[in-house]
């Protein structure tokens, strides 16, 4: 169970808190989404998490852990084989709260608790495969000899021959652009001499 807040708990006392969390949790499982206020809602996410945790184990064990809390064996059969089927590749984070605004009586701040079930995103997968890739890939580099050293050696050598004559080429191409910009320069100043001259 995460830490538990400081402060006054949800309802009388802590069974009706227990209580208040487990059927929060069935209505969430049932529905995929409940509107409470904000509080609840953030005392709901890692209750239901671990819920959810239990539910992708699979494993009767898990499945008497959560009726143990939630007493409606539909909810738990839908969590067990629905939801954990739908987050199976997804590491954490199966529930999203969206603010939206005070309610309309005792300006409760209120919020939208929702099972995230959408598959996890194209970016995430490009990662994963990456990663396998390079698990494969490690195995084949080691058993690579000595020959793909000495090919990167000689195209190393060969591409630092090509350079050279070229950074000398560089050099003189500068100079002679210095020359040019100073001969300009100097028609320039010549240019305003005589202007001076003819005034």
């Amino acid at each position: 169970m995460p830490t538990p807040t400081k402060g006054p708990r949800l309802g009388g006392g802590p069974a009706h808190e227990r209580l208040m969390l487990a059927n929060l949790a069935a209505a969430l499982f049932e529905h995929k989404r409940i509107t409470t206020t904000v509080t609840k809602a953030k005392r709901l996410k890692p209750y239901a998490e671990r819920l959810v945790t239990f539910a992708k184990r699979g494993d009767l064990a898990s499945r008497r852990r959560v009726l143990g809390l939630i007493s409606n064996k539909g909810v738990v059969h839908e969590l067990f084989t629905d939801i954990a089927q739908a987050v199976e590749n997804r590491n954490g984070g199966y529930t999203r709260i969206t603010k939206i605004g005070n309610r309309k009586g005792d300006n409760a701040p209120m919020a939208v608790i929702e099972l995230v079930l959408d598959p996890v995103s194209a970016k995430q997968a490009v990662v994963a495969e990456a990663t396998q890739a390079a698990a494969a890939a490690a195995p084949a580099a080691e058993e690579a000899p000595e020959a793909e050293v000495v090919e990167t050696e000689a195209a190393e050598t060969e591409a630092a021959t090509e350079e050279a004559p070229a950074a000398e080429e560089a050099p003189a191409e500068e100079a002679a652009a210095e020359e040019a910009a100073a001969d300009e320069s100097a028609d320039a100043a010549a240019a305003a001499d005589e202007a001076k001259d003819a005034k």
